[in-house]
């Protein structure tokens, strides 16, 4: 299992939302290129990049994401208002992968564009789900479709990545949804699992149910998880 820190951008600085609320925020660093190279220095997989500004419509990082990727070597997967194919292209000039939420479930022929475009591997589809439905538009709108029903749909595009968001438990520190990993996890997927990691145990929890990736966040930053045992826990 790979072990991937995030890095929010919020006003050019590092912060962690909780549940997604920039009312509810935590300022980490005004520093992300020197936190992006500390997890890389740590021994993180990869970096996963939102762009908060963009996901909540008041602005971009681009440039600060770009300056990123040319300061470190491990693979940088992007997320937060990829809302066109054209954003989408341009950032996969500089990025690894792109995540795409709102703009999959509201246009899912663009997925398979930048799929037939880019390969299967690029493309990550968010599953940001509330009670089993995927939520959009930076969390606030239901898209009305079913987690599970949502990973067959992509599937047979040839998204071979998602990531699932338990947003209850998003900046949480309050435990993995083991019960909906399970379940995405059985589709035969590499699934990235986001929220609610506080401590060690969780990430044996989330490696037992065959996620390929996890995302540290909140417990990080916070001190109560580091990359090194966390590696050593998904060996």
């Amino acid at each position: 299992m790979k072990i991937i820190p995030a890095v929010d951008l919020l006003d050019g600085k590092v912060v962690r939302l909780v549940k997604g609320d920039p009312k509810n925020k935590v300022v980490y660093s005004d520093d992300p290129i020197q936190t992006a190279k500390k997890w890389e220095h740590e021994g993180a997989d990869a970096l996963h990049i939102v762009d908060l500004d963009a996901t909540l419509t008041r602005g971009s990082n681009a440039d600060m994401v770009k300056k990123i990727t040319e300061q470190v070597s491990v693979p940088v997967q992007v997320a937060g208002g990829i809302r066109s194919i054209d954003l989408a292209e341009e950032l996969l000039k500089n990025v690894d992968r792109v995540m795409l939420g709102t703009l999959a479930y509201k246009d899912p022929e663009s997925v398979e564009k930048l799929v037939k475009e880019f390969g299967g591997d690029r493309i990550v589809v968010a599953i940001d789900q509330m009670q089993g439905k995927v939520m959009i538009d930076g969390w606030r709108k239901s898209s009305g479709v079913n987690m599970l029903d949502a990973i067959e749909k992509f599937k047979q595009v040839n998204v071979k990545y998602f990531m699932l968001t338990s947003i209850d438990r998003d900046g949480t520190l309050s435990g993995p949804d083991i019960d909906a990993l399970k379940q995405v996890c059985s589709k035969n997927v590499n699934i990235i699992a986001s929220g609610g990691i506080s401590k060690n145990e969780d990430i044996s929890k989330v490696k037992e149910t065959g996620a390929y990736a996890v995302i540290l966040g909140k417990a990080l930053y916070d001190g109560k998880v580091d990359i090194k045992h966390a590696k050593e826990i998904a060996k």
